[in-house]
């Protein structure tokens, strides 16, 4: 069985947590715990007799400060003299100080995208999951990778076929860990979908996966929802609330309509994230529903802080 199951039934000593309790706080998922002390050195957690990692809250302090030198542009690689010092502070309009790790990974990928060799692109995503919360993974490899392709498809012969091979696996990976990590049987169920009209679904996969990693498990429906149909779905699987995701202009009604009604019509929480929502955080919450911060994370936290209090 994995290390976070074992862990999690040995006894473990007043003040330390098993991995599995920390990738919860933090929404670091174990694979990238494991990474950060094998590879870099960066954190060293206590061990039990059978070899299973226990961490500190001082271990889980390291971990939120990596997490926010990682946020402001830092490599993983440039991380470790930087903790426990003083944190560095960049000033506006001036370039983060960073390696080229973004950038090659951006090419290892073109490279393969352009050879449709899915092989070594799985292999250059992989690495950057194992290494990045998701999060930062997608603000800092994936959404520039689609920008990329939809910029330059007229360049190539074969550049609208690049745009849907990468899309396609994109769909397909995160389905997949979505799907791997949402087996966890005692964890808050969320119901995931877009909104009505909203067809881009590749930003609620990342937050799928995110809120996997952050603790979550995940029922997960896709683009263009009809939000008369959730009260239904909520009826024969019990979930602690429902997230819509918002990343395009709403058809008309649908937050000032489809939205209240939705709220009026169910007992657990609407909220309403996406790089849009913000736009419209005056309608969402006229409507009753939850308006989340862009940010991935802020958001998962806003969700778990608000159920806790709900129960």
């Amino acid at each position: 069985m994995p290390e976070s199951h074992n862990a999690d039934k040995d006894l473990v000593p007043e003040g330390l947590m098993p991995i599995r309790t920390v990738a919860s706080l933090t929404g670091v998922n174990p694979v990238t715990l494991r990474a950060w002390e094998r590879r870099y050195n960066l954190i060293t957690p206590h061990r039990t007799p059978k070899g299973h990692r226990l961490y500190s809250g001082h271990n889980v302090e390291q971990i939120r400060q990596i997490l926010e030198l990682l946020e402001q542009g830092i490599s993983i690689s440039q991380v470790k003299p930087l903790l426990g010092g003083k944190r560095p502070e960049f000033k506006a309009g001036t370039p983060v100080v960073r390696d080229e790790v973004w950038h090659s990974y951006q090419q290892v990928m073109l490279r393969a995208i352009e050879a449709f060799d899915e092989f070594a692109l799985d292999q250059a995503y992989n690495d950057a999951l194992s290494l990045y919360p998701v999060e930062i993974v997608s603000q800092r490899l994936t959404t520039i990778m689609l920008r990329i392709l939809g910029e330059r498809w007229q360049d190539s012969e074969t550049g609208i076929a690049q745009e849907h091979f990468f899309s396609v696996y994109l769909r397909n990976k995160l389905g997949a860990r979505v799907h791997h990590t949402n087996r966890r049987t005692n964890a808050p169920l969320l119901l995931l979908a877009c909104l009505p009209g909203e067809f881009h679904e590749l930003g609620l996969l990342f937050f799928s996966l995110a809120s996997a990693d952050f603790g979550f498990r995940v029922l997960l429906l896709g683009a263009n929802t009809p939000l008369d149909q959730l009260p239904g779905v909520l009826e024969k699987r019990h979930c602690a609330g429902v997230v819509l995701s918002c990343t395009t202009r709403p058809s008309r009604g649908v937050l000032d309509g489809d939205l209240a009604e939705l709220v009026n019509s169910v007992d657990v929480p609407v909220y309403v994230g996406g790089s849009c929502a913000s736009r419209y955080r005056g309608k969402i919450e006229s409507a009753g529903a939850i308006c989340l911060d862009k940010a991935i994370g802020k958001g998962l936290q806003l969700i778990s802080d608000s159920l806790s209090s709900r129960s």
